[in-house]
């Protein structure tokens, strides 16, 4: 009985310290991430629900709700075409400049974005070195919400490229030579062998990039021009109302901002899980 005991106890422990690293874990995230989502729940009940609605359905809100998701929802789908672009060309090919080019891709992450926004803003707006060249064509990129869409690309880029690299290098590629043996095309081989495997990291990295983009703010308060209504963003207008010191009709926005990001990335942890059951089933 005693020696029964002693290996149910030394299996229990197969990880030392658990105990203490969970009860550090659980109060580190509570410090960084529950808390301060807490205040703005209770930062925003000192509203009563006709103020609340009224402050969140204004319609400059309403405007900047609608730039802040679209750019961004835009910017990530580019950033899935692309971003799969690239992590393949980087895993599949060799060529010249290829760990220079790996490096540039986690150059966003480095870059500070305020740094990001003015260069941007320089570069597109009409007398910079594109803008004048797309202005004789009609194309304005600087202060629309092009221009934000632009900044949110440069942004969200890395995301979706580091997310499916790891797992383009960790295809099988017996698999493909199998398809192809058996007649395959290449076309037939990387919509039914390769993309379902790369489905969930998508998915994955798309969320990633929608999620960043939507508090983004740093690269895109400069390209952006700020005109209400127009090219306003969300969280500008959070920083707008607390420098008028309006701390709850802030928060408000924000809490609407943080309900939608959660829904939005709960649907798109379900779309990868029903992908993972999916290819799991295959």
């Amino acid at each position: 009985m005693t020696s029964s005991a002693t290996k149910k106890a030394k299996a229990r422990s197969v990880l030392p310290g658990f105990g203490l690293s969970l009860g550090f874990t659980v109060f580190y995230l509570s410090i960084i991430v529950l808390i301060p989502l807490i205040g703005v729940f209770v930062k925003t009940s000192g509203l009563t629900p006709e103020r609340f609605w009224e402050t969140v359905s204004n319609a400059r809100v309403l405007a900047s709700y609608k730039i802040s998701f679209l750019t961004s929802f835009y910017a990530a789908l580019v950033n899935l075409v692309f971003g799969l672009i690239i992590a393949w060309v980087l895993v599949r090919y060799k060529f010249p400049g290829k760990k220079l080019i790996d490096s540039l891709i986690d150059m966003p992450f480095a870059l500070p974005t305020a740094v990001a926004g003015i260069s941007l803003t320089a570069i597109y707006a009409p007398n910079g070195w594109v803008g004048k060249l797309l202005e004789p064509l009609g194309v304005k990129v600087a202060f629309t919400p092009l221009g934000i869409t632009l900044a949110l690309i440069f942004i969200g880029l890395p995301f979706v490229v580091r997310t499916v690299q790891p797992v383009l290098q960790d295809l099988d590629r017996e698999v493909e030579e199998a398809a192809v043996m058996l007649g395959a095309f290449r076309w037939r081989t990387f919509r039914r062998v390769i993309l379902p495997e790369l489905i969930p990291a998508l998915l994955t990295g798309f969320a990633l990039a929608f999620a960043r983009g939507i508090g983004e703010y740093g690269s895109v308060v400069f390209i952006s021009g700020n005109m209400p209504m127009k090219t306003e963003i969300a969280p500008l207008l959070i920083m707008t109302k607390l420098e008028q010191f309006d701390y709850r009709g802030a928060t408000a926005i924000a809490l609407v901002m943080l309900v939608a990001s959660f829904l939005l990335l709960l649907l798109i942890n379900y779309l990868q899980w029903r992908s993972n059951r999916r290819v799991a089933a295959a």
